[in-house]
């Protein structure tokens, strides 16, 4: 995940789809026309499987009162998704070859996402971590195997990388064995050591050399699962609010929260592609900091997903919470989501004090419009969509500037 290592010149063209076993070597840095190839974008879309039952549990949990709870067991099972996603999209950045092998293994991890899923709501509602254990097991064993089968062809530094990356996951994965003999109150601790384990990984693994991970791939894939993520978001609230709509006859009730919560994920879709970023992942402290963020960016803005569905519920009568507690489900969220876009993304091109004060101020009056009852939701996609027209003036208004005063540079 980090600056790339050079590359041999015979593994700098793109691979030929299916074909049969060659050798996992690293890919150039230089390629162009680099995009997802199909199999990425089947993986992205089996993950987002297990990301919708995780959220479907938070929806639960924040409804019945068990918001805390709901958390932490959100926080885990997310982070166990996000980590085995994030882990082969780096790797495959840099080793994909695409031949039959390469293809069945990741077909292996698909299945381990899918067995996760199954287990979510045992781990939410019986504290059962059995199927979640077994799932996340089946994905980096088989992310182990890719490691392996990388270092057999590979040399020197990048061996020992390999080599490195390997052995992390596998002692990582005997400490996850944890979460089956812990008792429940030692299970959050053991997540937070295991957790930092898991994200020292790749730090140390990359410590003398780096793999060939290519800036625009990596940025593409990172855009098309918050893309996918968001449209899950859509899906998860059009279904609730539909349910609502045909069960309580409560149109009029839900078309703010309806209203507000489109907006809010237009905008979200809006300000994280504003400007592209692959531009700014070039040194190894960025690519880390960037990749690593992204855990936020992605939780968010599922939970903005699951903070819907629990605002459709406590309308309608069904959730068991209090009108501030559901727009907190909505606001909190969707401001974590801007605040962190900002750190990642927007600081980086943003020019000036106003430019630089939109998504921070804009997340701050999203928290603050958690205060306005059954209007939170509204109200904070309002405002959502008033960063966005904000951020869209001022930029033109610069370029404008800029494009004035070449003219009078060239005039003069």
């Amino acid at each position: 995940m980090t600056s790339s290592s050079t590359p041999s010149a015979a593994s700098s063209g793109p691979p030929a789809a299916g074909r049969p076993l060659r050798k996992l070597t690293s890919r150039g840095r230089d390629e162009t026309h680099r995009v997802a190839s199909p199999l990425e974008l089947f993986f992205d879309l089996c993950f987002v499987v297990a990301i919708a039952q995780a959220g479907a549990q938070l929806v639960h949990a924040i409804a019945e009162n068990h918001a805390g709870e709901g958390i932490m067991n959100y926080a885990m099972v997310f982070f166990a998704i996000w980590w085995a996603w994030m882990n082969f999209t780096w790797f495959a950045s840099a080793y994909d070859n695409d031949d039959v092998l390469y293809r069945v293994v990741t077909l292996v991890q698909i299945a381990g996402v899918l067995v996760l899923a199954a287990g979510v709501s045992r781990a939410f509602d019986e504290h059962d971590f059995l199927a979640v254990w077994l799932g996340y097991a089946i994905m980096r064993l088989a992310m182990a195997t890719q490691w392996l089968r990388a270092a057999r062809s590979a040399t020197g530094a990048e061996r020992t990388m390999t080599l490195r990356y390997a052995g992390g996951v596998l002692l990582c994965q005997i400490g996850w064995l944890g979460l089956l003999f812990l008792p429940e109150t030692g299970r959050p601790w053991l997540f937070l050591v295991m957790a930092l384990a898991e994200l020292c990984v790749p730090v140390f693994a990359e410590k003398d050399t780096s793999t060939s991970w290519h800036p625009h791939h990596i940025a593409e894939r990172y855009g098309l699962f918050t893309i996918i993520v968001l449209g899950e978001t859509i899906a998860a609230a059009t279904v609730a609010v539909k349910t609502g709509v045909e069960e309580n006859d409560a149109l009029a009730d839900l078309l703010p929260i309806a209203t507000g919560g489109l907006l809010i994920v237009f905008s979200a879709w809006w300000v994280y592609f504003v400007v592209p970023i692959h531009g700014h992942l070039r040194s190894s402290r960025q690519a880390f900091l960037w990749g690593y963020g992204h855990y936020l960016i992605f939780a968010s803005a599922a939970a903005i997903g699951a903070g819907l569905e629990v605002a459709v519920e406590q309308s309608v009568g069904e959730a068991h919470i209090s009108a501030l507690a559901a727009s907190a489900a909505v606001t909190l969220p969707t401001a974590l989501y801007l605040l962190t876009l900002w750190a990642l993304h927007s600081r980086h091109f943003k020019v000036g004090i106003a430019q630089q004060a939109v998504l921070p101020v804009t997340a701050l009056a999203v928290i603050c419009c958690t205060f306005l009852g059954e209007w939170a939701v509204l109200a904070a996609g309002l405002v959502s969509a008033l960063a966005v027209a904000t951020g869209t003036t001022l930029t033109a208004r610069m370029t404008a500037r800029e494009r004035t005063a070449r003219t009078a540079a060239q005039a003069g």
